[in-house]
């Protein structure tokens, strides 16, 4: 059988105010070619389909082709909820939805009762555990003490041992492949994961999931090995520039007679890169070396030793996906005083400079608002000026 491991598609996520949901659609299809050329008869999705808990219209539609892409490309679906997903919204049509060959595994109750499939060497037993919050799950797990993720999980994986141990006396060449959305001890996060907890208490042990073919891993957002058989595929795109230098995959799993026979590799395409720039303004606008950026999303750093005026708009001249902007005065540069940094300057220039340096460069609308402040200030000071005149 042939399973292809991808997670945290995050639908509806947006990177630093720009709509991905093209970019989200455009590497969802891709998944769906890999399926048809590589012949996949499984996609297993360990959480964060949806990167809010209640998406929008259009993040649905998406989300949806996407699903059917893959089952128009031959392989059923198996997936999970995870900490970013809503179990009840993205559960809600479970049973409809498993008659076209997508299983939603978004409940307690659904843990220890595996979607079965099989292969020519006999039955596959794909058994989820959704996110578990333990607050709020602890209870039906029948581990009312449990405060951590640990506890949590250890009791989900009783359940499953217990079922696997049963389908395995039953018939010995019964094999297993578990989801899960956790964040496992050993794994690297990077910007974009949301913390599932607070502290410690949220990682487990990668031993918790002993005694499983294959582990399909959920949460973090690269490619990581944590065993041979238990693994993090990663998010499809990056959704921070602290992923500018992981290129994304998914993974190929074979499993033969035996149980995890292979795992292989399959880079997903770069819809548009990542490229973090440093510099003046004048360099970043003028010097060939930037060249390779003008088509990523950028965060540019400004060296200038005056923070420069409408930055970036002038920088989106260059660099059209320009999203992110900072300013850093060179290390041994003294402070201006305010008279000199603002000598030569429009009053304009002088308030949409402050708007940028405590927080970003302002809107059109906020331009526009400036400009009749400004104007009803200068007409005040004329009045005062006329009234002073009269005394």
């Amino acid at each position: 059988m042939k399973i292809l491991h991808t997670s945290d598609w995050h639908i509806g996520r947006t990177f630093h105010g720009v709509d991905l949901l093209a970019d989200q659609s455009s590497v969802l299809g891709s998944i769906a070619d890999s399926v048809r050329e590589h012949g996949v008869d499984v996609v297993v999705v360990p959480g964060d389909i949806y990167d809010r808990s209640i998406p929008s219209s259009d993040a649905v539609t998406v989300c949806n082709r996407g699903f059917e892409a893959i089952r128009a490309a031959g392989a059923v679906i198996v997936a999970t909820s995870g900490n970013h997903d809503s179990a009840v919204r993205l559960g809600a049509g479970a049973s409809f939805a498993a008659a076209g060959g997508l299983h939603l595994i978004t409940r307690v109750g659904q843990i220890g009762t595996p979607v079965m499939l099989s292969d020519q060497f006999g039955p596959v037993a794909f058994y989820g555990i959704p996110y578990l919050e333990p607050e709020i799950t602890r209870v039906e797990l029948d581990v009312p003490r449990a405060c951590t993720h640990s506890d949590i999980l250890g009791a989900a994986m009783s359940r499953v041992r217990r079922d696997l141990a049963e389908r395995t006396a039953a018939d010995p060449a019964t094999r297993s492949v578990l989801l899960a959305h956790a964040f496992v001890v050993g794994g690297e996060a990077s910007e974009s994961e949301r913390s599932i907890s607070v502290g410690g208490v949220e990682t487990v042990a990668v031993g918790e999931f002993d005694g499983v073919d294959y582990v399909a891993l959920g949460h973090l957002h690269s490619p990581q090995m944590l065993s041979e058989s238990v693994r993090y595929s990663g998010s499809p795109l990056p959704y921070s520039f602290g992923e500018r230098s992981h290129r994304k995959a998914a993974l190929l799993i074979e499993l033969d007679a035996a149980g995890l026979s292979s795992v292989q590799r399959l880079d997903l395409p770069v819809i548009r890169g990542l490229s973090q720039v440093t510099g003046t303004l004048e360099e970043l606008l003028t010097e060939s070396k930037y060249a390779d950026s003008e088509q990523c999303y950028v965060s540019a750093l400004l060296t200038d030793p005056v923070r420069p005026v409408d930055a970036m708009r002038q920088l989106q001249a260059r660099f059209p996906f320009a999203v992110h902007l900072e300013w850093q005065r060179p290390e041994g540069q003294s402070d201006l005083k305010y008279r000199d940094a603002v000598r030569g300057r429009t009053d304009m220039e002088i308030a949409r400079g402050f708007v940028s340096a405590v927080r970003s460069d302002p809107s059109e609308r906020e331009v526009t608002l400036m400009a009749e402040a400004l104007s009803a200030a200068a007409r005040a000071e004329e009045s005062t000026v006329e009234l002073s005149e009269t005394a």
